[in-house]
C-alpha cells in the first residue's frame, strides 16, 4: 500500500493571530466564565481578587439561567448585600467575551450610570484580559462602551432618546423600581427599552432591582413571569431544605430586661422544620448545598424566570444585624420601609386593617348553618359572578348593622342560586324570613345579569363597582342602548369602603355591632373573605392613596365581594339607621316605667339638679 508524507507548515505570526479570532469561544456558562475570567477590583468589592462562586452560591442558578437558550427574560428581585449588581456586570462579561452582540445597560439616571461605568464596568474589563484585548479605549466613552466585535450603550432612564433609539440584543436594566413612569409624550422607560430588542430571536432582558411597592416595576414583573424559583437551603440538624423567612428569626423579648443591642446579639434562626437552632457559622455550608426550586410554574414554555432573595441568605450579613436593624426600625415608618424593601425583598405595604382567616373562624357564633339569629330583622344576599361558575352569600342583619352570615355556596348558574334566594329561612324562634334584596355583580357577562335582574325584580338588582365617592353607593340606572333592562336601577359599590367596614366589624368581639359567620364556616370562606387587604401606596412624588390589594397572586376573594354586595344590600334597605326606629319604639315605653311617684312634680323633684337647685 503506498503511503504518503504529510508536509508541515509553520504558519506566521500574523496568521496566528487572524486564526485565534476565528476560533470558536469555549463552552461556558457565565458562572464558570466569572471564576475563570472575573477579578473583582479592590475599589468597589469588599473581597477583591479572582471572583469565586463559593461565596455567594445562590447567584450561580441566576448567572447560569443567561446561559440558557429558551429564557428570554431574567427577574431578579433581591435584598441588598447579596451580589445582584456583581451577577448582573457577569452576564455582561459573558456576553462580550463568548457570544457578543449589540447591548444597552440602563441605569436610573445618568449621573448613576456614568458612576458606575468609570468605578465598576471599566475596571472589571481591564482586571480580564479577555476583555481587554477586545476593549477599545481610545473611543469609548462614559455613555458608550466600544469593542472590537460590539458595543455597549450606557443610559440613564430620565432620558427617554436614549433609552429608545438603537436596536440591541441584551438588555440589563439596574434597580428598574428607581426608574421614573410614563410621561404624557413617552412611554415608561422600561418597555421603550424593550422595544429595542424585538427585532433580535435571540434577544436577553435581564432586570435587577430591590422591591419598593407592590406596584413596583419589579414586584409586577416578578409576578408576571411564567417561573418564580427561590433558594432552599438544608436544615444543617435535620436535614429538611427550607426556604429562611423572616419569621423564623428568634430573639429574646422586652421582658428580659435586655437592651436592643443585647437582645440581638441572641438573634438566631429557628428552623421551621425541626425547631432546632441555626447559627450564623451554618449558613455557609446550608448556602452550598442550597437550590433553587419553582414556587410557581406556568403550564406553558418558559421564558420568563424570576429569582427572588432576601438579606437572611447573604454571606456578609449575621441574623445579629438584621434583628437590630428591625429593632431599630420597627417604630419608625419610614426606615421600617427600608427594612422591609432593602432587607427583607418585600413591597412595602402600609397596611390599614390587616385580618386573616384564623380571625374569622373566631367570629363563629353557636348558631347552625341555615338558621336566622333571634335578633334580625333583615336578610339580603350577595352574588359574584364568575365565567363557570357563581358565589353567592345571605346575611342576617340586626340593629347597629350587627350582622351574620346565615349561608354561602357556590353554585353552577344564576338558577340555582336563585332557588336559595327564594328558600326560607328560620329565626331561632321559629318565625320564618326570606331575602330582602340581594345585589348580583354585572361586571362580567353582563347582558345576562341584567336579564337575571330583571326576571328577579322584586329582590334583585345588578351591581357594578365603582371609584371612591362620598357615599359607599349610588342608585343609577342601566343605560345600555338595546338591553331589555334599560332603565333599571344599577347600583354603583364603592368595594373598598365596604371591605373596610367589613374589616373593621370583623375585628369586634362577637355581639352588638360584630359581623359574625355561622358555626358551620369552613377554611375556604374564611380564607377567600380575607385574601384582601388595605395597603397605603406611595407614588413617586410622595403622594399617598390607599387601595385594597390582595394578599397574595390569584387568591380567590370572591365571597369577599359577595359580602361586600350583602352589606351594600343592607344599607340600601336602610339598616344603617334601623336602631333608630328601635329606640323611638321604645321611647314611650321608657317614659311611663320611669315615671316617679307624684307625677310631673314627683319627677321635678327627683331632678332639682337639673334645676339648678341646691
Amino acid at each position: 500500500m503506498r503511503q504518503y508524507r504529510q508536509r508541515k507548515y509553520v504558519a506566521p505570526a500574523y496568521l496566528l493571530r487572524a486564526l485565534e479570532h476565528l476560533r470558536p469561544p469555549e463552552s461556558l456558562t457565565v458562572s464558570q466564565w466569572a471564576e475563570r475570567e472575573r477579578v473583582l477590583d479592590e475599589r468597589s468589592a469588599a473581597m477583591p481578587g479572582p471572583w469565586r462562586n463559593s461565596v455567594t452560591p445562590y447567584l450561580v442558578g441566576i448567572m447560569d439561567e443567561f446561559s440558557n437558550y429558551g429564557t428570554e427574560e431574567i427577574i431578579f428581585c433581591k435584598a441588598t448585600q447579596v451580589g445582584g449588581t456583581e451577577a448582573l456586570q457577569n452576564m455582561i462579561g459573558y456576553a462580550v467575551a463568548q457570544d457578543p452582540g449589540p447591548m444597552m445597560v440602563v441605569y436610573p439616571t445618568d449621573q448613576l450610570g456614568e458612576r458606575t461605568v468609570k468605578n465598576r464596568l471599566t475596571p472589571m474589563i481591564r482586571n480580564s484580559p479577555q476583555l481587554k484585548e477586545r476593549f477599545i479605549e481610545r473611543i469609548s466613552g462614559k455613555d458608550e462602551l466600544q469593542f472590537d466585535n460590539m458595543f455597549i450603550a450606557i443610559v440613564g432612564a430620565n432620558s427617554p432618546s436614549g433609552v429608545s433609539s438603537t436596536p440591541i440584543r441584551y438588555l440589563f436594566l439596574d434597580e428598574v423600581d428607581k426608574f421614573p413612569g410614563a410621561s404624557k409624550k413617552e412611554a415608561d422607560p422600561i418597555s421603550l427599552a424593550g422595544e429595542r430588542t424585538k427585532t433580535y430571536h435571540n434577544r436577553k432582558i435581564c432586570k435587577v432591582s430591590s422591591a419598593t411597592l407592590r406596584t413596583g416595576h419589579i414586584w409586577k414583573a416578578m409576578e408576571g413571569a411564567d417561573e418564580i424559583r427561590h433558594y432552599f437551603v438544608p436544615c444543617p440538624h435535620c436535614g429538611v431544605y427550607i426556604e429562611l423567612k423572616w419569621v423564623q428569626v428568634k430573639w429574646p423579648g422586652k421582658e428580659s430586661g435586655l437592651s436592643n443591642e443585647e437582645r440581638a446579639e441572641m438573634a438566631s434562626y429557628v428552623c421551621q422544620a425541626c425547631a432546632v437552632v441555626i447559627t450564623d457559622q451554618d449558613k455557609s455550608l446550608m448556602l452550598r448545598r442550597g437550590e433553587w426550586r419553582a414556587v410557581k410554574k406556568s403550564a406553558g414554555v418558559v421564558k420568563k424566570v424570576a429569582f427572588w432573595l432576601n438579606t437572611l441568605y447573604s454571606p456578609f450579613v449575621r441574623f445579629t444585624e438584621m434583628a437590630k436593624e428591625f429593632m431599630d426600625s420597627k417604630d419608625d415608618p419610614d426606615r421600617l420601609h427600608n427594612f422591609i424593601n432593602s432587607w427583607l425583598a418585600e413591597p412595602w405595604e402600609d397596611t390599614k386593617l390587616k385580618t386573616n382567616a384564623e380571625l374569622v373562624l373566631e367570629r363563629r357564633t353557636e348558631t347552625s348553618a341555615g338558621t336566622v339569629p333571634d335578633w334580625a330583622v333583615l336578610l339580603t344576599g350577595g352574588i359574584d359572578v364568575q365565567e363557570a361558575s357563581v358565589y353567592w352569600t345571605i346575611r342576617a342583619w340586626g340593629d347597629y348593622m350587627t350582622s351574620q352570615n346565615v349561608a354561602y355556596g357556590q353554585a353552577l348558574s344564576l338558577s340555582e342560586a336563585e332557588r336559595v334566594m327564594n328558600a326560607e329561612f328560620l329565626r331561632e324562634d321559629g318565625t320564618p324570613m326570606i331575602v330582602g334584596l340581594t345585589l348580583v355583580d354585572s361586571g362580567d357577562q353582563t347582558d345576562m345579569v341584567y336579564d337575571f335582574c330583571l326576571q328577579n325584580s322584586e329582590w334583585a338588582l345588578p351591581c357594578k363597582g365603582t371609584a371612591a365617592r362620598e357615599s359607599a353607593f349610588k342608585l343609577s340606572t342601566v343605560n345600555k342602548p338595546g338591553a331589555r333592562a334599560y332603565g333599571m336601577t344599577l347600583v354603583l359599590v364603592d368595594g373598598g369602603q365596604y371591605k373596610k367596614m367589613i374589616a373593621g366589624r370583623m375585628r369586634r368581639k362577637n355581639g352588638k355591632g360584630s359581623w359574625m359567620v355561622h358555626r358551620d364556616t369552613d377554611m375556604d370562606y374564611a380564607n377567600q373573605v380575607t385574601a384582601e387587604h388595605e395597603v397605603i401606596e406611595r407614588s413617586a412624588n410622595g403622594r399617598e392613596t390607599t387601595k385594597w390589594v390582595p394578599k397574595q397572586s390569584h387568591a380567590d376573594n370572591h365571597y369577599l365581594d359577595a359580602e361586600v354586595y350583602a352589606m351594600c344590600a343592607a344599607d340600601i334597605k336602610g339598616i344603617r339607621y334601623r336602631y333608630l326606629q328601635t329606640e323611638a319604639e321604645k321611647e314611650p315605653e321608657r317614659a311611663e316605667t320611669e315615671m316617679p311617684a307624684g307625677g310631673q312634680d314627683g319627677w321635678i323633684q327627683a331632678n332639682e339638679k337639673w334645676l339648678g337647685r341646691n
